[in-house]
């Protein structure tokens, strides 16, 4: 039984269900053997019945469950270190889904774990004495020191900075306010009240939906941070109410990190839709770039430190929004990057941190696919796309992904989710290479 997509199990409450709720956590108690899992969820309307039935079926499967309830997913995952998680959420997905993900030692399920999970999906509950027991934990308070305590290793002190930031009545409400007034900074929250109806604008943050937190901005702060609904996404506003491009934040984050890092071999692994000004300003720090599959920067942390010697760092890990801070720990955490980047803005300013970065024009399109087409479809592109563009740098691990000698880039790679095969592409000229590569990419998809 397939239950888990790129981001753990998320889909519409109606399937979604208490019942399957139940079933997940005994199997995940199952294929654990028992042990302890550390269970919270967001603030949606839906997560109190499933983090119950999930409470459920753990200990019925004989695991022992220590429930936290509320909380930010990079708080979960905290939380998990030494032990396995469960964080009922659905991240930026509208407020009428939900979903599960689970963690071990602070890190997500990789596919092996996963799949381990869904074969124990049918498993019997234990006997009726090897079920496990529960009690209530409290992890928020140091969840919220650890984040401050890191933070204040980079940049400065952010007293007299003011940030204004929007929760989207998400759960971010209940760390990121708190950990840069902790800093320092002189904030202004928005929208913090949690509530599942996300009834200030859509979870997902996007340039159109953070409106209101643009127009604060531009009206007097220095800096803007919004958040999905369980805060693994960041995005920055600046001084003006201008979205910072998300792969510029990426860039100037492991660019920072790189240059603090005094192993020989410093890496920041990212995703193929990653733009190349992060490998431009990682070079300049004297660091390598490692691409992994999109929801996988887990599994490609793993991968660079066993592929790596002793002198092999990753010193970040991020795809667009969500970032990983490997000193802190193995989690995706836009709290932390919300309190790194303004402690940096603090200490240098925005202007002065985006200068460096090469912020070339960006696109992303979308090319209908029907889902059994899509891997005739990318074989083809595969063959044609490099004789299109014989003098590119081609990497086919994750789609197909074309570097250009003057910094231009195209990825085209097929969605796990819906049907379509997505173009992304960066160039001076961004408009003549979308329109080169989606000819090939929509005669590749008809013929």
């Amino acid at each position: 039984m397939e239950l888990f997509g790129t981001a753990g199990i998320r889909g519409p409450v109606t399937e979604v269900t208490p019942e399957l709720a139940v079933r997940v956590g005994r199997a995940a108690a199952t294929a654990a053997d028992g042990g302890e899992f550390v269970l919270a969820r967001d603030g949606r309307e839906t997560g109190e019945a499933l983090a119950a039935g999930v409470a459920s079926g753990l200990l019925a499967g004989g695991a022992d469950v220590r429930r936290a309830g509320m909380l930010p997913t990079p708080a979960l995952a905290f939380a998990s270190r030494g032990r396995r998680g469960v964080m009922v959420t659905a991240s930026h997905n509208p407020p009428a889904d939900n979903g599960l993900k689970l963690f071990v030692d602070g890190e997500e399920y990789d596919r092996d774990a996963e799949r381990a999970v869904e074969d124990c999906v049918d498993a019997r509950v234990a006997d009726w004495d090897q079920w496990g027991g529960a009690e209530r934990v409290e992890v928020l308070e140091r969840y919220r020191r650890t984040v401050v305590q890191y933070a204040a290793g980079h940049g400065a002190d952010a007293d007299g900075l003011t940030v204004a930031v929007d929760c989207g009545n998400g759960v971010a409400g209940l760390a990121t306010p708190q950990a840069l007034t902790s800093a320092g900074a002189e904030v202004r929250a928005l929208n913090a009240t949690v509530d599942g109806h996300f009834p200030a604008r859509e979870s997902k943050p996007t340039p159109e939906s953070l409106a209101d937190l643009r127009a604060f901005v531009a009206d007097g702060a220095d800096l803007g941070v919004g958040h999905d609904g369980d805060a693994d996404r960041v995005v920055v506003v600046d001084g003006d109410g201008e979205v910072v491009h998300e792969d510029t934040v990426l860039a100037i984050l492991a660019e920072h990190y790189t240059r603090e890092s005094d192993a020989a071999d410093p890496v920041v692994v990212t995703t193929p839709n990653a733009s190349g000004r992060v490998d431009e300003r990682v070079r300049a720090a004297g660091g390598r770039v490692e691409r992994v599959r999109l929801g996988a920067l887990h599994e490609g942390v793993a991968s660079a430190r066993a592929d790596g010697d002793e002198g092999t760092e990753v010193t970040f890990a991020a795809e667009p929004w969500k970032h990983i801070h490997p000193r802190l720990g193995g989690w995706i955490d836009g709290v932390a990057s919300a309190a790194v980047f303004a402690r940096l803005v603090a200490a240098e300013g925005l202007d002065a941190l985006r200068a460096p970065v090469t912020e070339r024009p960006y696109r992303k399109e979308s090319v209908p696919c029907p889902d059994e087409r899509k891997a005739a479809a990318m074989a083809d592109l595969e063959g044609s796309l490099p004789d299109v563009f014989p003098e590119a740098t081609v990497d086919t691990d994750h789609g197909v992904r074309l570097d250009l000698p003057d910094g231009s880039w195209t990825l085209v790679r097929p969605s796990g989710t819906e049907p379509y095969v997505r173009v992304y592409a960066e160039s001076e000229d961004v408009d003549a290479l979308v329109a080169t590569v989606r000819e090939h990419v929509e005669a590749a998809v008809q013929a």
